[in-house]
């Protein structure tokens, strides 16, 4: 059962980073301020998820819903020409790279866009924010230059990551260090984090961090620079809606996948209420998240590049034939897309005004690009792995231009008022889990960590395919039957995700945190 915290409360995927949380929402700062110290935690003790590197995500509600992307763009002399140049003279492997990119990395800097994160954290702050950074940064510091224990589960990471960055320079060093049951220390990410407290963004984007972020990935063959660096920009950007139920869904624009989940959850408000029989809603879901994934192939990318305006994506009617082409009993014949894996820290808030935010930040694959900067600490994300190097691709790489996003925090309104923040991790996932969620939450009546907690399947888009918690062998069983292809992962495992979720109550908030990771939901 989910817990209640009449005044407010915070939900990540680590306790400690939900503690850091929760002690500056109970000195007296707001949602927004404990968020960030909850991420800057994250960035320290899960840097297998998020970082510094990374981007940044968000939806607030202060009494309407803003969205927040601070989304990284390729360099500005980044074509597919200049990639297949780079892996001509040995800067990166084509051979590793996502089905249907033609070629694009997915390791090192050649996909290494502008990182988002530190700008995101300050635009926040000075949006919503009480507290200064260089206070919330404090108990990551702390973290970072005197170290914590590294948990069984958290050692996971580097080990399966090791053999993957063998000809990284710099990683093994550093990230080749947390070892069960060790203290893991960062120095040189100490004098980072010090550095962004006294200078701000402008240490990273127009300073001596970006520098040596700059000179590190020219080194390895990118064409970032320090220009490309001072170009972000923090956008903010009216959240889409869509219709579920008798709730109302919002999910940030493109370059995001928020269209993906709109996609999934508008098929199934056409194909009526979820039947009783589990087997038979799930093989409605899954057939809807199928169907919307191979849309997100053919669509999605930097709206400014798209040829198919989000408002045709998302009309009634499209999505209502698209519900038509679905077969209740049998398993469709659904074009294979291209899949996108993930590496993510999400996490929400909520304070005793009534502020909240739902929060997602990521250095994408499993510490992302592999590359360490040399003196900082910091690990760089591999967002650009998901362009493609074919010009008639819609996520065609092309100079400041942003890849297609997984990431995608959710609020969901009732009655015009906010009901429930949430999200997940797990890159293809996540649209998935959010459609799962609602249907435990909305369909089913379900209390918050109760669906959290449900079995949850997962649908490879490469093949449509479906991975299962091994502890719903009725439901296998009965998705085989109707012709889906389905194998087993562990119960409760990581590859199911991370969900997170806040609902508004009456007397307060009732919260759950997923137990798929070692996170927590504290509030008071």
């Amino acid at each position: 059962m989910s817990r209640w915290f009449p005044n407010g409360c915070v939900a990540s995927p680590h306790h400690l980073a939900s503690s850091a949380g929760q002690a500056v929402l109970a000195s007296g700062g707001n949602a927004i301020d404990a968020a960030v110290a909850t991420n800057l935690v994250l960035a320290v003790v899960t840097p297998y998820y998020c970082g510094v590197g990374g981007d940044l995500l968000a939806i607030v509600w202060d009494g309407q819903a803003t969205g927040v992307q601070s989304v990284g763009a390729a360099p500005s002399r980044a074509t597919p020409e200049a990639i297949q140049e780079a892996i001509t003279a040995g800067h990166g492997d084509a051979e590793v790279s996502f089905p249907g990119t033609g070629g694009m990395p997915t390791f090192g800097a050649l996909p290494v866009t502008v990182p988002g994160a530190v700008a995101g954290w300050a635009h926040l702050l000075e949006r919503w924010g009480s507290r200064s950074f260089g206070d919330l940064v404090q108990p990551a510091l702390r973290l970072a230059a005197d170290g914590f224990p590294v948990s069984p589960h958290a050692a996971r990471f580097p080990e399966r990551a090791r053999t993957r960055f063998v000809n990284q320079s710099g990683w093994d060093e550093h990230y080749g260090q947390m070892r069960a049951g060790e203290r893991f220390v960062q120095p040189d990410l100490a004098a980072t984090l010090t550095a962004l407290a006294q200078d701000g963004p402008d240490a990273l984007y127009r300073g001596d961090i970006g520098s040596a972020i700059a000179q590190e990935l020219q080194r390895r063959g990118s064409t970032m620079t320090e220009a490309d660096l001072d170009d972000h920009a923090v956008e903010e950007v009216v959240p889409l809606r869509g219709d579920y139920r008798d709730v109302e869904v919002l999910e940030l624009p493109p370059p995001t996948q928020g269209v993906t989940a709109l996609t999934a959850l508008g098929i199934l408000e056409a194909l009526g209420p979820l039947p009783s029989d589990p087997a038979a809603a799930a093989h409605l879901q899954v057939e809807a998240i199928r169907v919307a994934m191979a849309d997100r192939q053919e669509h999605l990318a930097d709206p400014r590049t798209m040829r198919v305006s989000v408002e045709d994506l998302l009309a009634r009617g499209r999505l209502t034939a698209m519900a038509d082409a679905i077969d209740a009993e049998r398993v469709g014949n659904w074009p294979p897309t291209r899949p996108a894996a993930g590496g993510t820290a999400y996490l929400c808030a909520a304070d005793r005004d009534g502020l909240m935010v739902s929060l997602i930040q990521s250095n994408f694959v499993g510490f992302g690009s592999g590359v360490v900067v040399p003196g900082t600490g910091i690990g760089l994300h591999n967002r650009g792995a998901h362009f493609s190097l074919d010009p008639a691709d819609p996520n065609v790489i092309a100079p400041g231009k942003r890849p297609m996003h997984t990431l995608i925090p959710a609020l969901v309104l009732r009655d015009g008022k906010p009901w429930l923040v949430m999200g997940t991790m797990g890159g293809d996932g996540q649209p998935q889990i959010h459609t799962q969620l609602l249907g435990h939450l909305v369909d089913r009546g379900d209390d918050v960590q109760d669906a959290i907690d449900h079995p949850r399947w997962i649908v490879d888009p490469a093949d449509g395919s479906l991975s299962i918690e091994s502890r719903a062998t009725d439901l296998a069983e009965a998705l085989t039957s109707r012709g889906h292809q389905v194998s087993f992962m562990e119960a409760f495992d990581h590859g199911a995700g991370h969900a997170h979720a806040i609902e508004v109550t009456g007397a307060g908030y009732r919260a759950g945190s997923d137990p798929r990771a070692e996170g927590a939901v504290v509030g008071g």
